[in-house]
């Protein structure tokens, strides 16, 4: 999901809250936000109680992943370096990734049972620089810097278009990867280049994964995939998450770029499906004044939610609390 162009290198993540603590909405002019550009966030929260957010890079940055961190969820600002430049929680690419300009999307930092910190990002392949596939890399502490680890991408379907926007479960014991395969980037055109008929398959993919949060040990299981022309042809930004016995799939749909996109989700009483889809999104265009909000992630707890909505050409990050009653969804 390419990121429009954001000059401002330490602009504060806007998170003003309503009373009620739900969605954040916020303020339409006022220097606090200053047009923070964090999209895709991810959002993780440590033992010490404090939260950290990840995000995509910013077109025209040196920055391959950008971080912010709040003592509350409530207040948050951008991560920097001690000479006041914006700090890169990922700074060296592997391999794999092709060079020059950057184009890193989507990350997610999962903690595994010891104390490592998991990264899961996009980035551009250099056998195949149209398509992103997905690598892994880790820290010791949540703030990295992140090291990749090994000399390949470990999502990486180049046949039917690469993958993107993993995401980290873990349920009873075992831990998963949630990714999408990235048929738009082979599609035919239209809105994210996947709303013209014969439309690509892009399913959101889920993968067990051992203890390390990397090793491959199950099946994977395709959990949902676009609808076609109601969907503008595109699925993507999964993340799971689990409320009493119910299963809870958060997705986007549309092309973010139009005004369509969604912040969508789907429910199951198994972690492998079938799921089935909300009637309608639970965010859209003129929902609290957001427009085109989607890329959710939800933290461990199933109850905090940040995602991102377009604001001063760029996409801002939003919070939420979730709660869910008799599987529906409400923030």
């Amino acid at each position: 999901m390419p990121i429009a162009d954001n000059t401002d290198p330490k602009p504060i993540v806007p998170s003003l809250s309503r009373s009620d603590d739900h969605v954040a909405k916020r303020s339409l002019s006022g220097a606090s936000i200053a047009g923070a550009n964090f999209a895709d966030p991810s959002v993780i929260q440590t033992s010490d109680g404090k939260w950290y957010a990840f995000a995509t890079r910013t077109i025209g940055s040196v920055t391959h992943i950008q971080a912010a961190q709040s003592p509350d969820f409530k207040t948050w600002t951008l991560v920097v370096n001690a000479d006041g430049s914006q700090y890169d929680a990922l700074p060296s690419m592997p391999a794999w990734v092709a060079t020059g300009p950057s184009t890193t999307w989507a990350p997610d930092v999962m903690q595994v049972a010891d104390g490592t910190f998991v990264m899961y990002y996009s980035a551009l392949a250099a056998s195949s620089p149209t398509h992103h596939c997905i690598g892994a890399a880790t820290a010791s502490s949540v703030l990295g810097p992140y090291t990749p680890v090994g000399p390949e991408a470990i999502f990486c379907p180049l046949d039917r278009g690469g993958a993107i926007d993993a995401s980290g479960f873990i349920d009873n014991g075992q831990r998963y990867v949630v990714y999408k395969v990235d048929g738009n980037s082979i599609g035919h055109g239209g809105a994210c280049n996947n709303a013209i008929a014969p439309f690509v398959s892009e399913p959101i993919i889920l993968q067990p994964v051992a203890a390390d949060g990397i090793t491959f040990n199950g099946a994977a299981t395709t959990l949902l995939d676009n609808a076609g022309a109601s969907d503008q042809g595109v699925v993507e930004a999964p993340a799971l998450m689990k409320s009493g016995s119910t299963y809870v799939l958060f997705f986007s749909s549309n092309c973010f770029a139009d005004g369509h996109y969604t912040l969508s989700y789907a429910t199951s009483t198994s972690v492998m499906g079938p799921y089935a889809r909300a009637a309608q999104p639970l965010l859209q265009t003129g929902d609290n004044g957001f427009a085109s909000p989607g890329g959710a992630d939800v933290a461990v707890d199933g109850q905090h939610l940040v995602f991102h909505a377009a604001y001063n050409g760029g996409r801002a990050m939003y919070r939420a609390v979730i709660n869910v009653v008799e599987g529906v969804v409400s923030v």
